[in-house]
């Protein structure tokens, strides 16, 4: 039985609209996710993700492992109880991470090695293990470790990196069955294949016929162009089964996600809203705006009109360029808060476009504004 019910197909585009059914409750798709590497999104309360609206965020299996520990994390039943978090947790694999180390890790058939960030303790990364340890953690939605690859890599080596990724996806779905009851969230394939049609189109096909209850499209927004990202996402998609949720890791720009819902993109995520927050750059329907310039010092005008969030409905853009310019930190939780919630509020704007069937015309209308508009 799949996990995402889809209530409504665009006609003119691949968008749909769907629920996702977790283990925490429900969640309607496309949905954007906040991501909390840590156990935490940076510069906001959980009472206030809840609040916008969220009920799936992201932490991460490298960081959690290192800190606070699996045995800190099981003393509290998870990740959870520790956070003090009642909505869905998807929680990635680390692979990306530990593809970030490039000279601190070595890649075998049987794991990675890799040497800690934090202080260069070595440690070991089996499929196994990743499994085990997002079991701890208590993952709502699990991802399988796998081999993330740059662009601009030969053909020979993104094979050998699928060929990686194929043998420990199939050794990540015995080790989620043999945990039984233990493992209680949904394991996610990770679809790679860098570049290349061939080894997308296999790896697109084969993640989907395996005993995944969700497929994630990797490899992609590693720092390609970006007709590079949606050419190659529009290939992969087509490829990639219509019956369970998908995801596309790594996107949170408006621009980059309505690529992606347009594919017919269930999920996708990414830390750009916060990061881009805390210093000062902000989303509005007319392009993103970086409150740190001398412009915004007189404004006495909302960041976005009809925004719902803290900063718009109680502050000036012209107060929020003196807080960034100080370096107060209300400045960044308040921008943190106006871009999950902006984001949010699209999401509902894209979700009812496609429930009325015009979701071409939505995208299209909003992009003619959104870089039209002030970019700076």
């Amino acid at each position: 039985m799949s996990i995402i019910r889809i209530i409504r197909k665009d006609s003119g585009t691949k968008a749909r609209l769907g629920i996702l059914s977790l283990p925490h409750g429900e969640v309607e798709t496309p949905a954007f996710m906040p991501v909390g590497t840590n156990g935490t999104v940076k510069g906001i309360y959980h009472d206030t993700i809840r609040k916008i609206g969220y009920n799936l965020i992201l932490a991460n299996t490298y960081h959690m492992y290192l800190r606070p520990g699996t045995e800190v994390l099981e003393s509290f039943g998870g990740l959870h109880g520790f956070a003090a978090w009642d909505g869905n947790i998807l929680t990635d694999s680390g692979g990306f991470q530990v593809f970030s180390l490039s000279g601190l890790r070595k890649i075998r058939d049987a794991g990675v090695t890799f040497q800690s960030h934090i202080d260069g303790s070595k440690h070991v990364f089996t499929p196994e293990k990743v499994v085990d340890i997002q079991s701890v953690i208590g993952s709502d939605i699990a991802m399988t470790l796998d081999v993330c690859t740059p662009p601009g890599i030969e053909h020979r080596n993104a094979k050998e990196a699928w060929r990686v990724t194929k043998l420990w996806a199939e050794r990540s779905i015995e080790e989620r069955n043999r945990l039984g009851e233990r493992f209680r969230g949904n394991l996610f394939g990770i679809v790679q294949g860098n570049f290349y049609e061939d080894l997308r189109k296999e790896s697109a096909e084969t993640i989907s016929a395996m005993d995944f209850p969700g497929v994630a499209i990797g490899g992609l927004s590693v720092g390609e162009e970006k007709h590079q990202f949606e050419d190659m996402l529009a290939y992969t998609a087509q490829y990639v089964t219509e019956e369970k949720p998908r995801y596309v890791m790594g996107i949170g720009s408006p621009d980059y996600i309505l690529s992606a819902v347009e594919n017919g993109i269930d999920l996708f995520d990414c830390v750009l809203a916060t990061r881009m927050a805390r210093n000062g750059g902000l989303f509005t329907d007319d392009g993103v705006i970086a409150l740190k310039k001398a412009a915004y010092r007189f404004d006495h005008g909302p960041v976005q009109e009809g925004c719902g969030c803290t900063l718009c409905r109680e502050y000036s853009r012209a107060y929020m360029h003196h807080l960034i310019k100080c370096n107060e930190m209300l400045g960044g939780m308040l921008a943190t808060e106006h871009n999950l919630q902006y984001l949010y509020d699209l999401m509902k704007r894209v979700r009812q476009a496609i429930r009325e069937d015009r979701f071409r015309e939505f995208k299209e209308a909003y992009l003619r504004r959104f870089y039209a508009g002030k970019q700076g």
